[in-house]
């Protein structure tokens, strides 16, 4: 192995082992939906590994996931080759993980934000494309407990003014 190959192994390596420790949670899927890849963060947070979920269906694996809503979602992903975004706001979470941090936060579960990325190959098709999750609990709650005290602070200024 020439010095330039040993370098791209190299590379590739580091590659993998920071998708393995990214604190975004990473799954390849293609395009009937069979998982490819599944990082450190969706294997840390579902407690399910790789080798478990490696070429199920994403639906079989979360069976409360609607493939007919989701499918819609990825359709412009994989056929315009463009992102699509799913929002804590519009739907807390795609994948039910519990809140990690029980003592310091007051939500169950994690919220999230999805975003769904093509992957194109070398020949310029798309038959993959990856799922990334973002943990939005903090600022989700954070954000329910402004509109609360907001609500509380208007029905005390309401009060005041009777």
């Amino acid at each position: 192995m020439n010095d330039s190959e040993l370098e791209q192994m190299q590379s590739f390596h580091w590659m993998m082992d920071m998708l393995q420790c990214v604190d975004v949670g990473i799954v390849v899927l293609d395009r009937t939906f069979k998982i490819k890849m599944w990082n450190g963060f969706m294997e840390c947070h579902s407690g399910l590994l790789p080798s478990h979920v490696r070429d199920k269906t994403l639906f079989s694996v979360f069976p409360h996931i609607s493939e007919p809503w989701f499918a819609q979602k990825a359709k412009p992903v994989f056929e315009l080759q463009t992102r699509a975004f799913m929002t804590w706001e519009q739907r807390p979470h795609l994948f039910k993980f519990h809140n990690y941090r029980p003592i310091t936060g007051n939500e169950p579960y994690m919220y999230q934000n999805i975003t769904l990325a093509p992957l194109t190959s070398a020949t310029g098709k798309t038959d993959h494309i990856s799922l990334m999750v973002y943990d939005m609990t903090d600022i989700a709650s954070g954000k329910k407990q402004l509109e609360a005290m907001q609500v509380s602070s208007e029905e005390n200024q309401s009060q005041l003014d009777r």
